[in-house]
């Protein structure tokens, strides 16, 4: 009888995921986990992205694909390079989103929403993001 191999199968349980708070970002208002990879170096990564409600991103871009499912909460998308939260459309939990690289995009959880939504994100890195406006804050109220 083999038993499971910590080494060969890595485990992490839901209380032991790695959240961290951006240092762009307040508290309370977007938090990620690096559970394989990362954004910022070569290769595949997988990352768990939690936003609260009333925070979203400012339009943004990747150089790469970025294949998304949201896990929990509902998570508001739109496209485009305008801030236009009343145009962005619902992601239930279960729903896959695709991000197009060089387009585009912002993405959150409304004001009213009873939970946060996280989103499991992953792609090729390094993933380069840029703001369509590094000027304009680089997270809103949504």
């Amino acid at each position: 009888m083999s038993k499971l191999n910590p080494a060969q199968t890595i485990v992490v349980p839901p209380a032991d995921v790695p959240w961290r708070v951006p240092d762009i970002a307040p508290p309370d208002s977007v938090a990620e986990a690096t559970l394989a990879g990362g954004e910022d170096q070569e290769g595949a990564y997988l990352v768990l992205m939690k936003w609260y409600p009333g925070w979203s991103s400012a339009p943004h871009t990747y150089v790469t694909d970025r294949l998304c499912v949201v896990l929990s909460g509902v998570w508001w998308c739109n496209s485009g390079p305008d801030f236009d939260p009343a145009q962005a459309v619902p992601v239930y939990p279960g729903g896959f989103v695709r991000r197009v690289a060089g387009t585009p995009h912002y993405d959150g959880a409304r004001a009213d929403a009873t939970e946060p939504a996280v989103i499991a994100v992953s792609g090729i890195g390094p993933v380069h993001q840029q703001w369509v406006d590094p000027s304009q804050p680089v997270l809103r109220h949504m």
